[in-house]
Formats: structure tokens, C-alpha cells, sequence
């Protein structure tokens, strides 16, 4: 590239007396920037065809960049001849190019049509191996959102017994996806199908027969899927509610406790979310209900099934526990303003300042949480925001205020400052709007 440079130097124009010049000696003073790296310039030992392919390229990603779809679409369909190209070992940089490029025309193209789509698709997925089963798999999601369910199972299933030479890692990971997305558009066909099927005579229905064996195929293919460890969590919703479908109770808490509860999968606190929703959707006792809140609890301290939590506890009469939910609740923003989260907090401390031992709990609760605690809920503008937002918020914070953060004077519980504050507040709105219609 330094002899492009230097080249470049050597055939500039000297500057004539008769050009148009704000300062003749200025012009004649060499630059101190380095020209810039243009790729419009001929490399060595380029050829023609590379050189050709290499122009098209920069004229695609110059009309993609300006939003000319249509233009790049004619350019890409010159450019598509670089897959003949095998000289510098570069197919599979070349295939990559014409796969992403191809399809982000198509998506922003006007008039472009489902056979295009299919065109590039087959074309890179035939062209080489070692992009094959990414390729099947994109296409998939594409035919799936325009509604093409079977065809889009028809490709995964051929991706699906796909093999190329020795099998890999990657390979193999790139399989076991396949496999559970075609699994889980064999849920989407059941879902049609059961959406379609009359009530009578549902068993020698032959829709229903034939929903059946939809069911088989998904469920097969994920029994040995959930067996990898991963975050399963659209697969695991479709298997257990096939299997409620089908009344198989007992196989479908297996999974959801398998899927909670091994330590081989990541800590996924939406798995303890969807047995406590099951759980609860069969009547479960309590005591089972408050073991999967206890471990979400302690994953998720803000979840917003918190509520429910600490409306067990009150009930099976664990209110110190109750309390500590409620503030942990409460450490959160999301949660500051949400008068349910205090009502339940205020009716808790009513509760446990029957019992001698009051002012203990309450210090050990709100151990470590003194220095941040007031500045989070019970500043002057917090009292003045809450007057003014939700009156009824305040009256309920105002004194509980004083029982968390006992022998700390907060000026959230002067309801006279915080009055002023809000007359202060409106004042300088009304100054602002005056200038601003000035």
C-alpha cells in the first residue's frame, strides 16, 4: 500500500496560477494528513474479474447503505458470480457475504417474494457444507413467519439427517437445535390441529389421529433434548402443555421439577416461575407452592410473584419471613411507588407489633439497609412527588416511616415542608413555561 501512496504523491497535480486558490503559497504546502484508504484503487496482481466482483461489492454496500434497495439488488445479482471464484481459498468469506447481503435486500426490497428467499437459501446451502445446518435453520424461521409451518418442518427435517464427514462439536450442538425447533413446530401443527378438532367422537376422529401422532413426533425428539443442559424454556411450555392435554400429570411435574431443581442446568429462575404456575394450576398444597417461591425468592428477589409469596407466608402465619420478603421488595425502584407493596408492608407491622420482640425483628430486618434505605424512599422529594402523584401513598409511608427507620429525623414525614416543596416545584415550572413563551 506504501507504493500506492507514494505513486498517488508523485502523480499529483502541481497546482496552476490561474486556479481558483484562497492562499497560493497555502496550496503549495504539503498535506499533513495521510490520504485515505480508498477501495476504489486497483490492487496488485488484481485481475480483472476480482477486480470487477470487488467494484460490484463496494456499489452494493453503497446502495445498501443509502437505503437503495433496488439497486443493490441489481448489483447482487452480478456479484453472486464470486462463487466460481476458488483462487485465494476465500469461498467460504465470499458465501457468507452473499447469504447476509442477500437476504437484508431481500427483507427491505419491495417487491421481493418467498422464491427468492428459497433462491440464495438453496444456492449457499448447495454451494458448500460448512454452512448448511445455519442456513436450514434461518430459512425455517423465515417460511415460520410467513406461515409456512409444514415447509418449514419439511426443512428442518432434511437438515435434521443431514451428515457430512466426521461428525464435530459444533456440528452436533447445531443438530440438537434443529432437532428441538422441529419438534416445536410439530407443537405448532398439534396446536392447529387441536384448534380444528370437534368434540364428538373425538377419539375415532380422524383430525385427532392424526394429532396424535404430532404429539408422538415433538415428544420424542424433546425427551432427548431436555437431557442436554441449556435454558429450554419455549420447549419445556410446549411438552408440558401437550401432556395436560393428554392428562399425563405425572410425567409432566417430572419434567418441570428436572428442569428446576438439576444442578446440571444454569440457574433459570422462569423454570421455578413455570412449576409454580403448574403447581398452582392443580391445586398444589401450600407448603409445595412456598418451596418454589422460597428458591425464586432468593434467585429473583424483585419477581413480581413476590406478592404472592408473601400472601402465603401470611397465611400459613410466617409473617417475620413475610416482613423480609416485603423489604427486599422494597430495596427495588420498580417497587417504591406501588401502594399494594406498602398497604401489605404497613398491615404486617401491625401485625408483629403485638409481639415483644417487635423492635428487635424490625432492627434485624433493616440491619445494613440504614444508610441508603431513607435516601431510596423518604427524602423531601419523595413526600412532595407522592403528595402531589398519590396522596394515599403518603398517608400510608408517612408512619411507617418512623417505625423502620426508628431515632432518624425524615423530612418525608413533615407535611408541611413537603408542601412548600411542591408550591417551590410549580413555581418554577410556570417560570419555565413563561420564558419559553417569550
Amino acid at each position: 500500500m506504501d507504493d500506492i501512496y507514494n505513486e498517488l504523491q508523485r502523480l499529483e497535480p502541481e497546482p496552476e496560477s490561474d486556479s481558483f486558490s484562497v492562499d497560493s503559497t497555502a496550496s503549495t504546502k504539503k498535506a499533513k494528513l495521510p490520504l485515505p484508504k480508498s477501495t476504489s484503487l486497483k490492487k496488485k496482481h488484481e485481475t480483472g474479474f476480482h477486480e470487477s466482483t470487488r467494484l460490484c461489492l463496494e456499489q452494493i454496500r453503497e446502495a445498501m447503505l443509502h437505503h437503495r434497495w433496488e439497486e443493490a439488488a441489481e448489483y447482487m445479482a452480478y456479484f453472486q458470480q464470486i462463487l466460481e471464484d476458488n483462487t485465494h481459498n476465500r469461498e467460504v468469506q465470499h458465501k457468507e457475504l452473499i447469504w447476509r447481503m442477500g437476504i437484508e435486500i431481500l427483507h427491505h426490497h419491495p417487491n421481493s417474494k418467498l422464491e427468492d428467499y428459497n433462491n440464495i437459501y438453496d444456492r449457499i446451502k448447495h454451494s458448500g457444507v460448512k454452512q448448511y445446518l445455519k442456513v436450514c435453520l434461518e430459512q425455517s424461521f423465515h417460511l415460520l413467519l410467513l406461515g409456512h409451518l409444514q415447509e418449514a418442518k419439511n426443512t428442518l427435517s432434511v437438515a435434521e439427517t443431514w451428515r457430512y464427514g466426521k461428525e464435530t462439536t459444533a456440528q452436533i450442538k447445531r443438530t440438537t437445535l434443529i432437532k428441538a425447533y422441529r419438534s416445536l413446530l410439530d407443537y405448532f401443527i398439534w396446536c392447529e390441529k387441536k384448534a380444528g378438532t370437534s368434540t364428538k367422537d373425538f377419539a375415532q376422529n380422524a383430525a385427532t389421529q392424526s394429532m396424535h401422532i404430532y404429539f408422538r413426533q415433538a415428544s420424542v425428539n424433546l425427551k432427548e433434548i431436555f437431557k442436554n443442559p441449556g435454558v429450554w424454556d419455549p420447549f419445556i411450555l410446549s411438552y408440558v402443555e401437550m401432556l395436560e392435554f393428554y392428562d399425563d400429570q405425572e410425567e409432566a411435574l417430572r419434567v418441570l421439577e428436572e428442569y428446576a431443581y438439576d444442578n446440571s442446568f444454569p440457574p433459570n429462575p422462569n423454570a421455578h416461575v413455570y412449576l409454580y404456575q403448574y403447581l398452582k394450576r392443580h391445586d398444589a398444597t401450600t407448603k409445595k407452592l412456598l418451596k418454589v417461591l422460597k428458591i425464586l425468592h432468593a434467585l429473583v428477589p424483585s419477581h413480581s410473584l413476590m406478592t404472592e409469596y408473601c400472601s402465603l407466608l401470611l397465611e400459613s402465619g410466617k409473617t417475620r419471613k413475610a416482613l423480609e420478603v416485603t423489604v427486599d421488595m422494597l430495596d427495588y425502584a420498580c417497587w417504591r411507588n406501588n401502594l399494594e407493596i406498602w398497604k401489605t408492608l404497613k398491615s404486617i407491622i401491625e401485625k408483629l407489633q403485638s409481639e415483644e420482640d417487635f423492635e428487635d425483628t424490625v432492627s434485624e430486618v433493616m440491619f445494613g439497609r440504614m444508610d441508603w434505605w431513607p435516601a431510596l424512599h423518604f427524602t423531601i422529594f419523595h413526600a412532595a412527588q407522592d403528595q402531589r402523584e398519590n396522596p394515599e401513598l403518603r398517608r400510608v409511608k408517612a408512619p411507617l416511616a418512623k417505625v423502620l427507620c426508628p431515632g432518624l429525623t425524615l423530612r418525608y414525614c413533615d407535611m408541611e415542608e413537603a408542601t412548600r416543596e411542591i408550591q417551590t416545584t410549580q413555581r418554577k415550572f410556570t417560570r419555565i413555561s413563561v420564558t419559553n413563551s417569550r
